[in-house]
């Protein structure tokens, strides 16, 4: 279906943008990385860690744990959506390895290039959401929060490598993720909130 809104990315941006990627996906490349990246796009790798906070919460904070269930959904279902709906659609920005003026300027690390539109990434829309919504709700128990967020930087870096995103997909997916995390798992610690361990064994003592 053909969107009523399209946008055309100015020149300013494409530019320096095609440089980029072509500094990540073509001189940066290495064996090494070649099998590594890759990984960091499969959900096998990244959904168990998923999961584990997920059922992390739910066996500790019972109720709080579900609400907190509740808005992590509506932080990646709004990731999604915005990321599709609001920049994809409108933009209809062609991905480099499906972008005709980029031929031979591509290292197709998948063998293959995905469909749909880039700008924005959504695997960094959703995963800088995630990781955001993560760091916000639990910073004030888990000192290592903030470890979701470099992992959320490498997977969005694997998508410039392989060739599927341009680096500026990557970075406004990145910048909204965090925006909209910060909208929900604010939202979570005003309404409900964890009560930090160290406090609650010291009332219970």
């Amino acid at each position: 279906m053909a969107c009523f809104l399209y946008i055309p990315l100015p020149d300013w941006f494409v530019k320096p943008d095609r440089w980029l990627f072509e500094l990540v996906n073509v001189k940066m490349a290495n064996p090494f990385m070649d099998g590594v990246m890759p990984l960091f796009r499969n959900p096998f790798i990244w959904a168990p860690l998923y999961l584990f906070a997920i059922a992390f919460v739910l066996i500790n904070f019972k109720q709080k744990g579900a609400w907190w269930l509740l808005l992590f959904i509506c932080t990646a279902a709004s990731t999604d959506l915005i990321g599709v709906h609001a920049f994809k659609d409108v933009f209809e920005r062609l991905r480099p390895c499906n972008d005709p003026v980029m031929t031979g300027h591509v290292r197709m690390v998948l063998g293959r290039c995905s469909g749909g539109f880039s700008f924005v990434s959504n695997h960094a829309i959703n995963h800088f959401g995630i990781a955001t919504f993560f760091f916000v709700t639990f910073r004030s128990f888990f000192r290592y929060a903030w470890v979701l967020l470099v992992w959320a930087g490498i997977i969005g870096f694997a998508q410039i490598y392989v060739g599927v995103h341009y680096p500026f997909d990557v970075l406004a997916g990145s910048l909204l993720g965090v925006l909209i995390g910060v909208f929900w798992g604010n939202l979570f610690n005003k309404r409900f909130g964890f009560v930090i361990f160290d406090k609650q064994s010291t009332q219970l003592d």
